[in-house]
This record gives structure tokens, sequence and C-alpha cells, in this order.
């Protein structure tokens, strides 16, 4: 069960986090939710596709990380921090820790402010990266934290409108992701949307000064480029089926 706490330099002085990925740390996802805020370093790794939230009818832009329930391709033991990959995703990268707001005395607007759980397996007291200097002051490992932090909340800001323009403009289609296997499987990946190319190619002028005025039209081709990661993605399936194939 998660035990969220207000971070302070007195009661977590000590406090300690791995910045190391794993399955046993709850990092064997297939997916995660991404954010416009780092769409630039995702396309270089990752393919970035988009799934629709029922529940409020909306969108949410998605890194994928693999090609079944619970595989995470980009995992790898054998590396320092176990992460394949030169960038990671902001919602995996921030481990145990989360935004919240506080409200100060004097201040109008709620401050923000870092919690971390301390049931998180990645937290302890003899491991890891320490979150504050001997003379209290933030550690680079919490600055890189907060920065993470800051750009999730910086991102979620901008989802709503991002995909209400490209909505409007009918830049997403529906995706199937079909699939062949080394060892001969064939697999469809559904459920999820991507950038229209041809709808993309086709807009006017005004169209596109406006995606651009927005901030919105560089994130599209983005998206897009990134979408080249796919067959990456397969061929890291296919050397984990050959190593698992090979004799002990």
């Amino acid at each position: 069960m998660s035990q969220h706490l207000l971070l302070n330099n007195i009661d977590h002085q000590h406090t300690r986090v791995l910045h190391r990925f794993a399955a046993e740390y709850g990092d064997n996802l297939c997916s995660v939710p991404v954010f416009a805020s780092e769409f630039s370093a995702l396309q270089h790794e990752y393919p970035i596709l988009v799934q629709h939230k029922q529940q409020d009818d909306s969108f949410q832009a998605v890194a994928l990380l693999g090609l079944a329930a619970d595989e995470n391709l980009y995992l790898k033991p054998q590396l320092a921090n176990g992460w394949d990959g030169r960038y990671i995703p902001a919602l995996i990268e921030k481990g145990p820790f989360r935004i919240g707001f506080q409200q100060q005395e004097g201040q109008t607007e709620p401050e923000a402010v870092v919690h971390i759980d301390l049931a998180h397996p990645k937290v302890n007291q003899q491991y890891g990266q320490q979150l504050f200097l001997p003379q209290g002051g933030n550690s680079p490992y919490l600055q890189h934290i907060a920065d993470t932090l800051q750009r999730i909340q910086r991102g979620m800001a901008v989802s709503g409108p991002l995909f209400n323009a490209f909505t409007q403009l009918n830049l997403l289609q529906p995706v199937n992701i079909e699939y062949s296997l080394h060892n001969g499987e064939k697999h469809r990946l559904s459920g999820y949307y991507c950038i229209n190319s041809d709808v993309l190619a086709a807009l006017r002028a005004p169209e596109l000064e406006q995606l651009h005025q927005a901030g919105f039209l560089q994130l599209a081709f983005a998206m897009q480029s990134s979408l080249r990661h796919i067959s990456s993605l397969i061929e890291r399936k296919n050397q984990l089926l050959r190593a698992a194939a090979q004799p002990a």
C-alpha cells in the first residue's frame, strides 16, 4: 500500500532511492503514459501512440515499451541502471515521487511540493541515491527528480488542448500493428491511434500556422517520426526469443 508523505530534509535525511529499473520494482510495463513536454526526447527512442480513455472521452499519449502484457523490452538487467535507452519516460523515471500542492501562508496560489512513497520498493535507508546533502540541501538526484516532476506537470497542462486541436483537424486515426516474429508467430496490436500522415501532409497554410503557433505542429511530426521505432521494438522481441532458445 502506498505511503505518500511530504518530503523534507529532516525526516528523510537518510532516505535513499534506487535509480534502477527492473520488473521487481514494477517497471515491467508494456506502455506508459507520456507527455508533450517530453516528445522531443521520446521520438528518438520509442513509438509514441495514443489511447482513447472511454471514462472521460479524452486522449492520452503513450510510449510503447513492449508487445505483450507485463513486457518491457527496454529492461536489461546487465546494464548499470537496468534500462536500455538514453531517455527514460518521465512517469517511470520519477520512481516513488509525485507532485503535491501546499498552501503557504501569505500566498494566493498553492505551491508545488514533492511527496515520496515510503512503501515503494526502491526506497530504503542503505542503497541508492541520497536525496539530501549532509548540510541539508537537495542532492543532484533530487533536483533531477524535481525537474522530471515539473516536466510531467507542464505536459499534463498541454494534453487537453493538444488533442483537441488534433481531433478538430482529424489528425488522429486508429492503427493496427501487425507483425511477425522470427519463430513464425504472427501478432496484432490494436486499440491505439497515431497521426494520420495523409491528413497532416494535406493541411492548408492557415491550419499549419494554427498548429505552429500553438506549438503543436512539431509535436505531430515527433509522433509521426517515432513510429519508425516499432520495427526496432519487434527486433528487441526477436532478440529475446533467440536468447531464450539457445541452450543453457
